[in-house]
């Protein structure tokens, strides 16, 4: 079973995404990184068969929240770069993968 690696970037959108909904109903941040966390868990299954984004990401729609979760796979590691808000300009969300080092 391949190990997941969440770098700090996605991370810390995790942590923007928890306050953005807490901050609509007290609950619902809690509510989202649950949903996310087991949105991630489940590419232990299925990593790999998501589109491919920006020549290099995978990319694993959220079931719940419109977010999107963007990875790739290493030979023993699947590594989430970031985890970003669907309703956002996309030429942002290219703009910021772009950008992300590769570790």
């Amino acid at each position: 079973m391949k190990r997941i690696r969440i770098l700090e970037a996605a991370r810390l959108d995790l942590i923007a995404g928890y306050w953005f909904y807490e901050k609509q109903a007290q609950g619902i941040g809690r509510y989202f990184l649950d949903t996310l966390y087991s949105d991630i868990e489940s590419l232990r299954i299925s990593a790999g068969i998501h589109v491919v984004c920006f020549d290099k990401y995978h990319r694993l729609l959220s079931k719940r929240f419109p977010w999107s979760v963007y990875y790739r796979m290493e030979s023993d590691e699947i590594l989430i770069y970031a985890v970003i808000d669907n309703r956002r300009n996309p030429d942002l969300i290219e703009k910021r993968l772009k950008s992300d080092p590769i570790p």
